[in-house]
């Protein structure tokens, strides 16, 4: 299974978001072409109300296990309830370019 079809699948059946966007940040790194290795993930569920960030990130974390002792190196994770999405605005940052690797 590629990697952001597992992701994907994972979060949606434990977390059932309203929102979710997973982006495969590999690209701006210095990664083989392919490397499925950079993930920015953008998650809106109210399984997260009343969790601290600390508790959504474990949360995620636990559920991704298995592709983050994989292939997945680096993890974004972005994760709101609804109600703090619509505040926001409905939009997280771009990330910054890579600064390591040679």
């Amino acid at each position: 299974m590629q990697v952001k079809s597992f992701i994907e699948s994972v979060l949606n059946e434990h977390l059932q978001p309203v929102r979710l966007d997973v982006l495969d940040e590999s690209y701006m790194h210095n990664v083989p072409s392919g490397a499925q290795s950079h993930w920015k993930v953008t998650i809106v569920s109210d399984a997260f109300t009343g969790l601290r960030l600390i508790q959504r990130h474990r949360r995620v974390n636990e559920l991704l296990s298995e592709a983050l002792e994989g292939p997945v190196h680096a993890l974004s994770l972005h994760t709101f309830t609804s109600e703090e999405w619509e505040k926001r605005g409905e939009s997280v940052a771009a990330s910054p370019e890579c600064r390591g690797g040679e």
